[in-house]
């Protein structure tokens, strides 16, 4: 029995790492922009500042400005990829579900691990959707995550199995 609990959270976890690493391997986040390492030697410009010091902090001006624009850009970005993961995991999530309750629903052991790794990869979804920064997205998964959970729980424990002919 005991390996039969080990394989279920083995296939579980398998499951969710599967979904999460094809995720990253097909669809790659975005880069996060490196802070110029001009600017962690720029000194500051005082009255005895010659012109070649005013030159360099002019520079490091212009990079540090480059540099906002470009992380704000990244975040804009950032916020978007974690919406589109949080979708793709979603769907990934109800088909791995879907599977689990109606084509391996007489094999248990494959149906519980499969079930457990859909869960699995559910919150992973949710996760990844408040990162999504956008509070309407957000509701929606949480909405969308939350009717799958009850609807799993009803098909999985309370609806009476079907009777056979």
């Amino acid at each position: 029995m005991a390996i039969k609990v080990l394989y279920t959270l083995c296939l579980a976890l398998l499951v969710a790492l599967f979904v999460g690493s094809g995720i990253a391997a097909f669809y790659p986040a975005p880069k996060q922009p490196e802070w110029p390492n001009r600017l962690q030697q720029s000194q500051p410009i005082t009255p005895e500042s010659t012109t070649a010091d005013r030159a360099r902090q002019k520079e490091s001006d212009r990079l540090q400005r480059r540099f906002e624009r470009d992380q704000k850009k990244f975040q804009r970005l950032s916020a978007s990829y974690n919406r589109d993961v949080s979708m793709i995991s979603l769907l990934a999530a109800v088909a791995i579900l879907f599977i689990s309750l109606t084509l391996l629903k007489k094999i248990m052991l494959l149906s519980d691990g499969l079930l457990l790794g859909g869960a699995l990869t559910l919150i992973y979804s949710i996760i990844r959707g408040f990162a999504g920064d956008n509070d309407m997205f957000r509701f929606i998964v949480v909405a969308v995550g939350t009717a799958v959970t009850i609807a799993i729980g009803y098909v999985r424990f309370v609806r009476p199995p079907a009777e056979s002919s």
